[in-house]
């Protein structure tokens, strides 16, 4: 079955977080992703397209070298229940980035960033590493 459009493109990936003070940080600084734009989103509109009463966002969209985007979003009203983040269950998510040189990327890491583990080889010749934002997002750096 063909698309049923052709003019699809990637826009960004969202992450929804409980405090964008604390998350924000480790994206721009640690990451070194730029902020794009910051803004504000309410209204009945806003309510009725993610079917939350009385929802409000706060945004900031990040990018690096190319166009996709991350979204990092605070949402009122909240839900303070996070599913099981392991990688291999159904529906976990992450977001990927890449780098130039991993080995000196892990390095360059501060103490208190959680890794899963260091920089692998995978048989596909990719060497990855993932890590976990300050709520414990699941992020792939890799260096292809």
């Amino acid at each position: 079955m063909p698309p049923i459009r052709s003019d699809t493109d990637t826009h960004h990936v969202g992450i929804t977080v409980s405090d964008l003070d604390t998350v924000l940080p480790f994206y721009r600084d640690v990451l070194g992703l730029s902020v794009a734009d910051e803004f504000t989103v309410a209204g009945p509109e806003l309510a009725d397209a993610i079917d939350v009463d009385g929802a409000s966002g706060a945004f900031v969209h990040l990018e690096g070298s190319r166009n996709c985007r991350v979204e990092l979003v605070e949402f009122e009203p909240a839900v303070r229940e996070v599913p099981a983040a392991g990688l291999n269950q159904p529906g976990a998510t992450h977001v990927g980035l890449e780098v130039g040189d991993l080995a000196a990327f892990d390095e360059a890491l501060p103490a208190d960033v959680t890794t899963l583990s260091g920089p692998r080889t995978t048989e596909s010749g990719t060497t990855i590493m993932f890590l976990r934002d300050p709520e414990g997002n699941l992020v792939e750096v890799l260096e292809p």
